[in-house]
């Protein structure tokens, strides 16, 4: 059986994307900081009658993310497809606030690069080495589209690091593909969960598959945003905070 896991998961896009691959027969690994949050995630895909199981880790925690995935390789065998998609919680964003872009400071983007980054890099490397060499893995990252496809100068700190993430997996994609390892970025502009139908969670998750199966497009730009929507918090709420 193939294993996905999914770092940063969680109860919206996190837990659709499990329930997606798990009705394709894959086990779901689910890493994010809270235990009792991922044991509820647990519980819908068993109760599905699917196979997951929860192992806690900060990804700002680099030491802890890589045991966290290995503990989840131990379990499961492999990790065949990890999905990354830290997103701060509101805990997170009184204390590292988002900040505009001609008020950007190192210390606005220290925090960010952990958590895009680092967390991102420590997270591929520790799969990356086994999906080489059995020849074959997906790595999908989501971030917010201002990685990239959008400009939102509200909140410039954070997307310095989504866009280095982002520019990072383009070429990893670039360099491994041949090797039979498909790398793909998801930028999101979608007010997740808000109403619009593209926007709720099993519908993009379903997207997520399609690359997996594809494995052709490096860089999916899923926009679905009403032309009115306030982006000053959009990374906060593009993804998938706990």
């Amino acid at each position: 059986m193939s294993t996905i896991a999914i770092v940063g998961a969680g109860p919206q896009l996190g837990l659709a994307i499990g329930r997606r691959f798990a009705a394709e027969g894959f086990s779901v690994a689910f890493i994010a900081r809270r235990e009792a949050a991922l044991r509820e995630l647990v519980d819908v895909i068993t109760a599905g009658g699917g196979e997951a199981a929860a192992f806690p880790a900060d990804v700002t925690d680099r030491p802890a993310l890589a045991a966290a995935l290995r503990d989840a390789e131990r379990h499961f065998g492999t990790i065949d497809v990890l999905e990354y998609s830290p997103a701060p919680s509101a805990v997170d964003m009184t204390s590292r606030p988002v900040v505009e872009a001609s008020e950007v400071t190192v210390e606005s983007v220290i925090p960010e690069l952990e958590m895009y980054v680092y967390g991102g890099i420590t997270a591929v490397q520790q799969v990356l080495p086994g999906m080489l060499e059995r020849g074959s893995g997906t790595i999908i990252a989501t971030t917010g589209a201002g990685s990239g496809p959008m400009i939102i100068p509200q909140v410039a700190n954070a997307q310095i690091a989504t866009a280095g993430l982002r520019n990072w997996l383009l070429n990893l994609n670039a360099s491994v593909a041949q090797r039979g390892v498909y790398v793909a970025h998801v930028a999101l502009a979608a007010a997740i969960g808000q109403g619009r139908p593209n926007s709720e969670p099993d519908v993009i998750a379903d997207a997520y598959w399609q690359l997996h199966q594809q494995r052709t497009e490096p860089e999916l730009f899923y926009q679905d945003m009403p032309e009115e929507q306030d982006f000053r918090l959009s990374d906060k709420f593009l993804t998938d905070a706990e």
